[in-house]
């Protein structure tokens, strides 16, 4: 299937402000069942330059430069057409054969480069509990663990529709049992590096649902030894097949809002924005 999405950012200042650079995570990763058809960005005002890269950790980077006089608003307008293929997210084999049941050690050639998405900074004592009672569900096996975790998180928690600010810590979200799609996501990540699975937050945009209809979306990918990374849903409650469309992953959670940056002046901003995602 073809999926059509167009995402628009308007930041209004109360005052004229002078526009420092600007980062954008808003182009589409590639993956092997998901190929780019079409992309357009418009921002206005229009930047002296865009600088287009690859960053750290191998995500598409736009970088904007503004050099222009001061202003009272920043449009940012992309439109991105993908062809998504039909994937079994569970066509792989685990290799070595022991780490079907975890938990497990990484190769040394590969635990190098995953390092950072190992990181035990947000696992609590609560989180590894939590964590433990759902690999016991499911005898310590790999795969269930992750689906089961997705599911539990989606059955047993309230969404709360919160599209801006930060993912709140595991803690608070398993607490209170509710949260947003970067807080399920932040628990689901921490709940795996708690029993040493490696996992890494992901942004981007999810075709039939209608509660991201209109909304970034965030969600998890796991490293998994002779499968790579492999993406799971704990908002929709299961493993990722081909409705996603990644723009960015990062081993940190804060860091791939689609428009970054920084301006000079006395002055408030306010941001108003809207994602729109169909099949076409």
């Amino acid at each position: 299937m073809n999926l059509k999405v167009h995402h628009s950012l308007i930041y209004n200042y109360n005052f004229p402000v002078v526009l420092d650079q600007h980062t954008l995570y808003i182009y589409p990763k590639p993956y092997p069942h998901q190929r780019i058809i079409d992309y357009s960005l418009f921002i206005d005002p229009k930047p002296s330059k865009i600088v287009r890269n690859v960053d750290a950790e191998g995500n598409p980077q736009q970088v904007a430069y503004f050099f222009n006089g001061p202003v009272n608003r920043l449009t940012v307008d992309a439109v991105i057409t993908v062809s998504s293929d039909p994937v079994n997210i569970f066509d792989f084999v685990l290799f070595p054969f022991s780490t079907q049941n975890f938990p497990f050690l990484y190769e040394d050639r590969i635990y190098k480069y995953l390092i950072p998405y190992l990181s035990r900074s947000d696992v609590t004592n609560y989180v590894e509990q939590f964590a433990r009672k759902i690999a016991s569900e499911v005898n310590w096996e790999t795969v269930p663990f992750l689906v089961q975790l997705s599911h539990y998180i989606s059955t047993n928690f309230s969404y709360q529709n919160r599209e801006f600010g930060k993912a709140y810590p595991p803690d608070d979200t398993l607490r209170d049992r509710t949260g947003s799609c970067r807080d399920y996501s932040r628990l689901f990540i921490s709940a795996c590096r708690s029993l040493g699975i490696a996992a890494r937050f992901v942004s981007g945009y999810l075709y039939g649902n209608p509660l991201q209809a209109h909304e970034l979306h965030a969600w998890v990918e796991v490293y998994l030894p002779g499968a790579g990374w492999r993406g799971f849903d704990p908002t929709e409650g299961k493993a990722i097949v081909n409705n996603h469309i990644s723009t960015a992953a990062s081993a940190d959670f804060d860091q791939l809002a689609p428009v970054m940056g920084s301006f000079r002046g006395f002055a408030n901003a306010s941001l108003i924005t809207q994602v729109d995602i169909e099949m076409v």
